[in-house]
């Protein structure tokens, strides 16, 4: 495989994952309790469908069609957004675990922005790097933005009172599982 049909395949993911995106964002506005939170996520969707039309001048530029290609990767960690909006914590701890889930997933971004910039600028692409670079320049903001904003309710978080532990849910008892069966095959690797 050619690196062109390298670079077409990972923008059909990134394309696909900003699509997911447009989807999940509402979700993560919506559920967070921190207005400076909710604003943040608010902004980001305008952002990410803005990305989404970049994304399409791309495959104009590369004569291609942008679908073809799920993001796994996305849709994993959109779940993971999803769980974090169907925990049981309350106040700024609840809004704690929506951070740790926008943070992975502008980390996912970012790295699939840096790999594709990468392989376009390598073929010679700058119009499409430079398209690429916008896209990227917004997740680096966004990340950044939404780790301002988490200063201040993790501090607040630091200092709610632990919850009384209550029974795991189905879906907790199945990821404890999945997480002890993660560790049990890593573990002979561990002791190279």
């Amino acid at each position: 495989m050619a690196l062109s049909e390298v670079l077409v395949d990972e923008l059909r993911d990134m394309y696909s994952a900003e699509n997911q995106l447009i989807k999940a964002l509402p979700k993560l506005a919506k559920g967070a309790k921190n207005e400076a939170l909710r604003s943040l996520f608010a902004a980001h969707l305008e952002e990410t469908k803005g990305q989404v039309e970049r994304l399409k001048q791309v495959f104009e530029v590369l004569d291609e069609k942008p679908t073809g290609e799920h993001c796994n990767g996305m849709e994993g960690v959109v779940e993971e957004g999803a769980d974090a909006l169907e925990k049981d914590e309350e106040g700024a701890s609840f809004d704690s675990g929506i951070i740790g889930a926008a943070l992975r997933t502008e980390h996912y971004e970012i790295a699939g922005y840096t790999a594709t910039i990468a392989m376009a600028t390598t073929l010679g692409l700058s119009d499409v790097a430079g398209l690429l670079t916008e896209n990227l320049n917004e997740e680096l903001a966004a990340a950044k933005k939404i780790l301002a904003a988490a200063q201040p309710i993790l501090k607040e978080a630091a200092n709610e009172p632990e919850q009384e532990k209550k029974p795991k849910t189905g879906k907790e008892k199945y990821s404890d599982k999945k997480s002890k069966e993660d560790e049990k095959k890593a573990a002979p690797a561990l002791n190279r």
